[in-house]
């Protein structure tokens, strides 16, 4: 059969397939309305706007993005109610109420809710992330050894070395797509300090274009070239396929509006060429496979002993097969599925979020002259251009630089919803909410609330100094950019370090400035977290230091 033809019948497939299940869900609909609205019934008493059959209220998202929320608590109050599709989430928008939920009554909201963009991934539902109960307090204890001081500090060599490497493809260009290039070289990072494995991703051209200022750029063979593009495209495409609004793949929609449709649905278009879901599924089942191979290589060397002390080792990789190793209960935990969520979603977290902030903070640098003149004095004072910084450099000599991150992060949160499940009936605000609520957490809220920062629209870093008034007086939840209580983002201290010496190193030989082609102002895409629509497009300066 000709390939056309092919096509054809699969299209022809695919129709009949979603024509039944408009007549199922018609019947559905009559058969079963009792339970459609039973979601909705159990938290009717806690106010939001008006929802819309089915979609609920994710027309808002789609049209106005994560800022519909703090538009919605300003007009029904710090505990509202936002319907994603027939879902409803009670968001919470109010420092001291986050910190009621998150960690006073944590016991009662212990785990993450899972939406229809992560049902419709299984791979991530065994990962750390969305583990629950038990078994996620067993991972949770097991990997957060790998993040402490010690073991941090012991990595700068190996981040400074891939931050260094991805330094030469800024320098032969006059500009350049940040973005990409940031998220090249955190997924370095990760895979050098969490696996032990050099992706050699930043080692390349970050565009056709690049060797054309530095022949050494292109020393890598073309076939290593179309690999790590095909990395990064896949890796892009994981990390932002998960939406949240209307915009997702057929599948992910089918859950928000029926969500005992979404397993057909993701299980049938998976098969066919072009769809939303057959891409999401060929992504993660690519990106999957290289953390499989690793995983496999890693445990073949360790049980025939080629790793020298592996029990020695602190990778996250090391720490996690040492530990299934060690007795019943460890191997029971960590089974290969398990192991395998967890490399992924390593991968996957510390890199995505890393990378949008980090070029969050070139792109707003570059937009504040004052801004960008006080961090190159601070940045200039320690030490020569060579010096790699130390750990306690990092927390004590940049104080100014400490500030610009958090302001930036604050200014463009990643991450502006924090989800959780209610596991008992429990009172947040006055409202009782009942078992299975979900409770979102709104710290993208919180960070545009002028009670929490005065000007929320202006990008003043000096709003987080410690010895200032406002940062004295702001509540101490009012910024949680990696979340809140046991359930907080467990590499944060990771990936800060990592910016700071990202940010150090760069503006130490370049400064930056907007390119024309960029838009303004930045266009973002709402996944599971924020990303850019269109990337951060840089012009690249040479500094010339006295």
């Amino acid at each position: 059969m000709e390939t056309g033809e092919l096509l054809a019948a699969a299209a022809e497939y695919a129709a009949t397939l979603m024509a039944m299940a408009a007549g199922g869900l018609l019947v559905m609909m009559v058969a079963y309305r009792p339970s459609l609205w039973e979601p909705y019934w159990k938290v009717r008493h806690v106010p939001g706007p008006m929802t819309l059959p089915l979609i609920g209220h994710l027309h808002l998202v789609a049209g106005r993005g994560p800022d519909v929320f703090s538009e919605l608590a300003r007009k029904h109050g710090p505990v509202f109610r936002f319907h994603m599709g027939r879902q409803p989430l009670v968001v919470v928008a109010d420092a001291e109420l986050c910190k009621e939920a998150g960690v006073k009554k944590f016991k009662s909201i212990p785990n993450r809710s899972i939406p229809s963009p992560i049902a419709n991934s299984p791979i991530h539902q065994k990962g750390l992330f969305f583990t629950r109960g038990s078994r996620w307090t067993a991972m949770r204890n097991m990997i957060i050894s790998i993040y402490q001081p010690k073991h941090l500090a012991s990595l700068i060599p190996t981040m400074e070395s891939c931050i260094e490497r991805a330094a030469k493809n800024v320098g032969g260009q006059e500009e350049l797509t940040f973005s990409d290039l940031s998220l090249s070289l955190v997924t370095d990072v990760i895979g050098q300090a969490a696996f032990g494995t050099d992706f050699g991703l930043s080692k390349l051209p970050v565009s056709p274009d690049t060797n054309k200022g530095d022949k050494t750029a292109g020393a890598d063979t073309g076939v290593e070239a179309k690999t790590s593009s095909e990395f990064i495209k896949m890796h892009m495409h994981a990390t932002t396929s998960l939406k949240m609004d209307l915009s997702g793949s057929l599948s992910i929609l089918a859950g928000m509006l029926v969500p005992f449709l979404q397993e057909p649905f993701r299980r049938v278009l998976g098969r066919i060429p072009g769809m939303g879901d057959y891409k999401i599924d060929r992504a993660n089942r690519t990106l999957r496979a290289q953390m499989d191979r690793i995983v496999a290589e890693r445990e073949a060397a360790m049980e025939h002993d080629l790793l020298a002390a592996p029990q020695q080792r602190k990778d996250f990789l090391s720490v996690v097969l040492t530990a299934r190793a060690s007795n019943k209960s460890s191997r029971e935990l960590l089974t290969p599925d398990y192991i395998s969520a967890l490399t992924y979603e390593h991968l996957l977290a510390g890199s995505a979020t890393t990378a949008f902030t980090l070029s969050t903070v070139l792109y707003l640098v570059a937009k504040h002259p004052e801004v960008e003149e006080k961090l190159l004095r601070e940045i200039d004072g320690v030490g020569p251009s060579d010096r790699v910084p130390t750990a306690e450099d990092l927390q004590t000599k940049f104080p100014y630089l400490d500030q610009v991150v958090k302001e930036s992060m604050r200014f463009y949160m990643v991450s502006p919803l924090v989800a959780r499940e209610t596991c008992e009936p429990v009172e947040i605000g006055g409202y009782t909410l009942p078992k299975g609520t979900w409770v979102w957490l709104a710290p993208g809220v919180l960070a545009k609330d002028p009670k929490n920062f005065p000007e929320p629209e202006v990008f003043r870093p000096e709003r987080f100094d410690p010895n200032g008034e406002e940062e004295k007086g702001r509540h101490p939840y009012a910024f949680i950019p990696f979340g809140i209580g046991p359930r907080a983002c467990i590499g944060q201290k990771f990936s800060i370090q990592e910016i700071k010496l990202s940010v150090i190193h760069l503006y130490r030989h370049y400064v930056f400035r907007h390119s024309p082609s960029m838009e303004s102002p930045l266009q973002f895409q709402f996944s599971i977290v924020c990303n850019f629509k269109y990337g951060v497009k840089l012009q690249v300066i040479k500094r010339h230091k006295a």
